[in-house]
């Protein structure tokens, strides 16, 4: 066989299920990029004016004009701005995937144009239409002197006509005549809010009309004109006005200097629904490195996680592209909601996804940095505003610290912890003069281990977000010399082992019947609880891992690791005070080795009342205890009466 060479060819045939089913997988990106196209021919004739290549004589402001027939299922997109040739239609939509705008811009672009003033490929854009429409017709008129309008059929975007048209005002309107399948998809008020999806912000003025709506204002009008005619009286007779889509200009144009904290918030509220007023913002206006604008808020959150759909909006020279695009947004930003209009972003073809590139990577990183400058900015200046912010974004500093370490850098110095007494310290203020940082998952079910740890003079953070157990864990990673230890962890006081009170230890741990329960007796205070369970740092780390295995069982996920409570055997001491009337009673009940009774009940009630603080008693444990304290009571009083109402 004979060596040959060739070239790959490219046919409708093929290309045409790739356009259809890959490029465009959501049905409603049609309406986007044709009124993309649109604002993109008004972009180039207004740049021509500017270029003095023409002029415009209109008295009317550009604008774009979107009518549907729901009845006929027949959608219109027109715009007023530089229209095609029969040549340029020959090229721009004949010639699949050749570039109007580039074209454009190759051509201009040595007057002053930039190649980042268009933002539409017209021709895969336009070929958008054929996932809907069962047939689509072109009509344009060029903005040159003498070129004659010229129209453009298909049926399959694979076939087409191309004729002389009767068109007399220069632009372009595009006619799509829906599928039986696309006119149950889409009807007028589903229309007008994919408009309003994508072009609420669109640089020229964009109205739509429903003329169904149209055709029953014009009749009732007539109808209303008739009756008034009849009676011989005169009323005025209104017109049909379209729907403003666009009617607010996106305030990311403007200068931040020149914007009001009221613009700010009523633009949030316009954009995000939220009846809540934003925190605090971040104004992005940039022209280098990045031609970037756009706002970014910190909503109030109470502290809880929201949907993430939709919180960071990404346009490209005002047309809405996609919500919570990864490759330039951070995940950990997701927790903000916000607008971003880059013109540089080198989107595909269909404009939905991005591509991974150096540029992309750098703008990442730029947003990242300006967010933690103006955190940090806050907290160095205005700290008492910062403070009073921390409970909404402090999730967001913590899961941003977790997943950028370029954040964590930053976010390191006005990382802020919230002590029980609503103090906000930083972790250098923390751990200054202490060697770990107690804190406590729940201050008021946890408070006689919080008042021994403050009455000790150490500060106890809350960290009760479920967050929490993971960044503990991250910042002891990052940050080793100091350690995180809850308030149940470790005590401070003298340890007794003597004679008399490991006797007491040994009675205690035979009395309530747990041989293997460690029991220390150590001095606490007169004022504090007799009893306390010690559960070290570590065993509460394995309990957590346990619960978290627990949970894959329970929903039927592979348990390739046998017993759980071999892997995470639970470990909790008792800690008996010394110093509390009621040890220091039953220290002398164990030496006299008398009573017996009343030292078990002793005992018993100790050692439940000090699961119950805890929050490790069950519920069985919680029975027995209102039990066994319901008799101790019955036999308080019977003891009284037998005694004639005196004290034992």
């Amino acid at each position: 066989m004979s060596t040959r060479t060739g070239k790959v060819t490219v046919t409708t045939e093929n290309i045409f299920p790739i356009i259809r089913k890959w490029l465009y997988s959501d049905h409603d990106i049609f309406v986007r990029e044709l009124v993309s196209n649109a604002a993109d021919a008004t972009t180039k004739l207004n740049r021509l004016v500017n270029l003095g290549q023409t002029k415009i004589v209109d008295e009317d402001p550009l604008s774009i004009q979107v009518s549907f027939n729901e009845k006929k299922g027949i959608l219109v997109i027109e715009d007023q701005g530089i229209g095609m040739t029969a040549d340029e239609l020959d090229r721009y939509i004949n010639q699949i995937a050749f570039s109007g705008a580039m074209d454009f811009v190759e051509k201009f672009k040595e007057k002053g144009g930039s190649e980042n003033s268009i933002i539409g490929h017209f021709g895969l854009g336009f070929y958008s239409a054929f996932m809907v429409a069962d047939r689509v017709v072109i009509d344009t008129l060029s903005y040159i002197d003498g070129e004659k309008p010229v129209k453009w059929e298909s049926e399959d975007g694979m076939e087409y006509t191309v004729s002389d048209s009767e068109r007399t005002n220069r632009g372009t309107s595009i006619t799509l005549y829906l599928s039986d399948e696309a006119k149950k998809l889409f009807d007028a008020l589903k229309i007008k809010s994919i408009l309003e999806k994508y072009c609420s912000f669109l640089p020229y003025p964009l109205f739509y009309s429903d003329l169904k709506r149209k055709d029953e204002h014009d009749k009732a009008q007539k109808k209303r004109a008739k009756e008034a005619s009849d009676k011989d009286e005169e009323i005025s007779v209104s017109e049909y006005a379209p729907d403003r889509i666009n009617p607010v200009a996106p305030l990311w144009q403007k200068a931040p200097k020149d914007c009001t904290d009221e613009e700010y918030i009523s633009f949030y509220h316009q954009v995000f629904s939220d009846p809540r007023d934003p925190l605090f913002w971040i104004h992005l206006n940039l022209d280098y490195p990045f031609t970037l604008q756009g706002i970014l808020f910190f909503p109030k959150t109470d502290n809880a996680y929201q949907t993430l759909d939709g919180r960071i909006k990404v346009y490209n020279q005002q047309v809405f592209v996609a919500d919570n695009i990864e490759e330039i947004i951070p995940d950990f930003l997701f927790l903000l909601r916000g607008c971003l209009d880059c013109t540089d972003l080198p989107l595909n073809v269909s404009r939905s996804a991005l591509q991974q590139d150096t540029y992309v990577q750098k703008l990442s990183s730029h947003i990242i940095r300006k967010v933690s400058d103006k955190l940090s900015t806050l907290f160095k200046k205005q700290r008492e505003d910062y403070e009073s912010y921390w409970d909404d974004i402090g999730v967001f500093v913590k899961y941003g610290m977790m997943k950028e370490d370029k954040f964590f850098e930053k976010a390191k110095s006005f990382m802020l912890f919230k002590t029980v007494e609503g103090k906000y310290l930083t972790y250098d203020e923390l751990t200054e003069k202490h060697d770990a940082i107690r804190y406590t998952q729940s201050a008021d079910k946890q408070a006689a281990y919080v008042e021994i740890a403050t009455q000790k003079g150490y500060p106890v953070v809350v960290l009760d977000h479920e967050i929490d157990n993971n960044f503990i864990s991250f910042m002891e990673y990052k940050m080793p010399a100091k350690r995180f230890m809850r308030v149940d962890a470790e005590f401070d006081g003298e340890s007794h082992k003597d004679e008399a009170y490991t006797h007491l230890v040994e009675r205690f741990k035979s009395l309530v019947q747990e041989p293997k329960l460690d029991v220390e007796v150590m001095s606490l205070g007169v004022d504090s609880f007799p009893a306390f369970i010690r559960e070290t740092e570590e065993s509460r780390r394995m309990a957590e891992m346990k619960k978290q295995f627990e949970k894959m069982k329970k929903s039927g996920e592979d348990d390739p690791y046998g017993n759980l409570d071999d892997m995470f055997p639970e470990k909790k001491d008792l800690v008996l005070n010394a110093d509390h009337p009621l040890v220091v009673r039953l220290l002398d009940l164990v030496e006299k080795d008398e009573a017996e009774d009343s030292a078990r009940i002793i005992c018993d009630q100790l050692y439940d009342q000090a699961r119950l603080s805890h929050g490790s008693l069950d519920a069985e444990g919680l029975k027995k205890f209102l039990k066994d304290h319901a008799t101790l009571l019955l036999n308080i009083i019977n003891n009284r009466d037998n005694s004639g109402g005196g004290n034992e």
